[in-house]
């Protein structure tokens, strides 16, 4: 018998795999510990060495960046999308240079990344297309599961791709320190029992919100896209940050615990920073707010969170 917890693949893991595979179409699914690896093995899987380069979002958490560093190769970002907080193609096309190899396009609070036009573009250029789904698991475009539109596409738990070969690749690059566990796997398969339901519960408590919040700019959802709101930001109207960041403080005075999704853009950070033109990054970053959404809200919860941010409309 082996250990609870040992660095092996067995049978918990296996079934992890395939019960991920069927939330993507039947790809092929391999297990890791978390989404930063993921996308750190994928872009290793897919040959990206010293020298190329790897289009990213600033906006958002520095894990697909960190990914591209550590695989030797040159992140550079592009803007985004002033409305789903997604790249923005058009920012993409411009940023591709004769360097470029991959794009790494997140679907930024369970929003959908337009992955069509990125697609379109990825194809032209001769470039991969790498999807980051860690927020975005049972999302869909057009009826179709976010992880199934890349080459690769990374997820907190596991690397989805249709390509055997990516596939392998991927399961022989895993270390011990990335490999998955059967206790983990347990976790795993737990967290897939609960995605449709917890994303449900977040729907419903987005649609309250869509359709009581005044005085905040709610999320955007495009023509197609199914967003299953990892969080639901909202846009505080007003003088940007300062408006923004006073609408947060008063919101806590009434117990509403709202958070800044990306308190600084990536390319702003010190250990990151560049001098990229992204005025909808930074706009984004100085006016967004993100408001409780769990699928764990009671319904009084969320009435207190509406009358919280309805008291607030307009006064600052």
């Amino acid at each position: 018998m082996k250990p609870s917890g040992s660095v092996v693949e067995g049978s918990l893991v296996a079934a992890f795999e395939s019960e991920f595979a069927d939330l993507v179409g039947g790809r092929h699914c391999v297990a890791v510990q978390e989404g930063y690896c993921a996308l750190r093995l994928s872009l290793v899987a897919l040959g990206v060495v010293p020298g190329d380069e790897v289009i990213v979002p600033s906006y958002g958490p520095a894990a697909a960046i960190e990914a591209v560093r550590l695989a030797g190769a040159t992140p550079v970002f592009a803007d985004i999308d002033p409305q789903s907080f997604c790249l923005d193609p058009d920012a993409v096309a411009a940023a591709v240079t004769w360097r470029t190899v991959a794009i790494v396009a997140g679907h930024r609070f369970g929003h959908p990344a337009p992955m069509r036009r990125l697609a379109e573009l990825a194809g032209r250029h001769g470039l991969a297309l790498i999807e980051d789904a860690s927020q975005a698991c049972g999302a869909e475009l057009d009826r179709q599961p976010v992880g199934t539109f890349g080459v690769l596409a990374a997820f907190s738990l596991a690397v989805v791709t249709e390509d055997p070969r990516l596939a392998r690749k991927v399961r022989e690059l895993r270390t011990p320190d990335t490999r998955p566990t059967e206790e983990s796997a347990v976790a795993g398969r737990g967290e897939l029992e609960r995605v449709a339901g917890f994303a449900a519960r977040r729907r419903a408590n987005a649609r309250v919100f869509d359709s009581a919040l005044k005085g905040v700019h709610v999320p955007y959802v495009a023509a197609g896209a199914r967003h299953v709101y990892y969080r639901y930001v909202v846009r505080v109207p007003g003088n940007g940050r300062p408006d923004r960041d006073a609408f947060a403080r008063a919101l806590a005075s009434r117990g509403v615990d709202a958070g800044i999704p990306v308190p600084t853009p990536l390319h702003r950070i010190p250990a990151f920073r560049t001098s990229a033109d992204l005025p909808h990054t930074e706009q984004a970053a100085a006016e967004t707010l993100s408001l409780p959404v769990h699928p764990l809200l009671t319904e009084r919860e969320v009435e207190r969170i509406v009358s919280a941010c309805n008291a607030l409309g307009g006064l600052l």
